[in-house]
């Protein structure tokens, strides 16, 4: 074999190698052994989602929290037992604000009914997700299926892997770069922000406790924003109760609104706030912000997408799990 030969030789080989976790995943999987279950989803999504529309955000942020820990398993699913007294994901400070596993639940049941054993929870917990944004009028974007559930849960993983909405733009970018993300999908995955509503204790230390010294307020949040926010929404550093929209004037509306608050030092989270302490980060946000909202909803749909097939275990890997809560026995 020529030089040529034997290095184009060991290149496909290397492109194999690397591929082989993508390999399994594509467009309608389950086309041949479970042709109804993605018009079933979809059904099902269309049907409920219009009377509750907060929860196409909840349903989003499940997808993201399940796929930034051993990847897109549907492992976020999965509840505490006795037999291992193992203490899951779903427990894990991140996760407890976590909204939607009962609708999840009810998407399995239905698939189960029509082809028992064959559908992963990984993969409604995906498809859920870009259904719910459709129907609220977000973009579209392909979800190749394929994925297998996983059979191991643990909360101090999802401590460790899922960034806080403390987050400097450093750890963001690390956490990000560890599963594959670069700063680009960092920018237009944040814009999910544009749907959807947070808690007051996910941010409350940016109006009272910024220093670590009680009343100190964080300089980079707009001072009539956070006068705002202490006197009519988050009235105490213990509100733990109180919700707030993330993209005030338009939370249910997949819209440029969220970054163009960013440009005005209004994002809710420090995380958000981060966006636009990079010269990279910015120019991303200025982009999509003089840009339309159609390119925005197929750049993001294409870092959905790249999201989706983060570490995704198929062919023999994991399971596939009769109920999403439990591994099977």
């Amino acid at each position: 074999m020529s030089t040529f030969g034997l290095g184009f030789f060991v290149i496909c080989i290397v492109g194999i190698f690397l591929d082989a976790s993508h390999a399994q995943l594509q467009l309608n999987f389950y086309a041949k052994s479970c042709p109804k279950a993605e018009k079933i989803i979809q059904d099902y999504v269309h049907k409920h989602i219009p009377k509750a529309p907060s929860l196409a955000a909840a349903l989003l942020r499940v997808h993201f929290h399940d796929c930034f820990v051993r990847g897109c398993d549907g492992s976020v699913l999965l509840n505490f037992t006795s037999s291992t007294k193992n203490q899951t994901e779903k427990v894990a400070i991140p996760n407890q604000t976590l909204r939607g596993f009962s609708f999840i639940d009810g998407v399995k049941k239905i698939v189960e009914a029509e082809c028992p054993g064959i559908v992963s929870c990984a993969d409604i917990v995906a498809l859920v997700a870009r259904d719910s944004v459709v129907v609220t009028g977000g973009p579209f974007w392909n979800v190749p299926t394929g994925r297998r559930d996983g059979k191991i849960s643990n909360a101090s993983e999802a401590l460790a892997n899922i960034p806080p909405p403390t987050s400097n733009l450093s750890s963001l970018q690390t956490s990000f770069a560890n599963k594959g993300l670069d700063l680009k999908d960092l920018v237009l995955l944040s814009g999910a922000h544009t749907i959807g509503v947070s808690h007051c204790s996910s941010f409350s230390t940016r109006l009272y406790n910024f220093t670590g010294v009680l009343g100190t307020q964080d300089p980079s949040l707009d001072s009539e924003y956070a006068s705002n926010l202490k006197g009519k929404k988050c009235k105490s550093i213990n509100d733990n109760t109180t919700i707030v929209e993330m993209d005030p004037g338009s939370f249910r509306t997949f819209d440029l609104s969220y970054y163009k608050l960013l440009l005005k030092r209004r994002g809710l989270f420090q995380s958000d706030a981060a966006l636009t302490t990079s010269a990279t980060t910015k120019s991303f946000i200025n982009q999509l912000v003089k840009g339309s909202l159609e390119e925005f909803n197929t750049e993001f749909a294409k870092a959905m997408e790249k999201m989706g097939r983060i570490e995704v275990k198929t062919g023999s890997a994991g399971e596939i799990r009769k109920q999403c809560a439990f591994v099977n026995r």
